[in-house]
């Protein structure tokens, strides 16, 4: 299913909860790839970026980590 059917069919639903869910089984059958449903769920606001905010605060935490070296001998 291209992104033009997609849409168009979105119009139809009027609770974008019902649109959210629709998308998700439509990605969940194979119709449609996930950079498309990611690409609606951003232009819809179904992303809650405060949900993401852990983990974007700890990457800052991880970078200050650094790997520890061992050396391997080898005959």
């Amino acid at each position: 299913m291209s992104e033009k059917e997609l849409n168009w069919l979105l119009q139809t639903i009027k609770d974008p909860a019902t649109a959210e869910r629709f998308v998700l089984a439509q990605y969940a059958r194979g119709r449609i790839s996930f950079q498309l449903m990611a690409k609606l769920a951003r232009k819809r606001g179904w992303i809650d970026r405060t949900r993401n905010q852990f983990a974007i605060t700890t990457t800052g935490h991880l970078a200050g980590f650094t790997m520890t070296e061992f050396r391997v001998f080898v005959d």
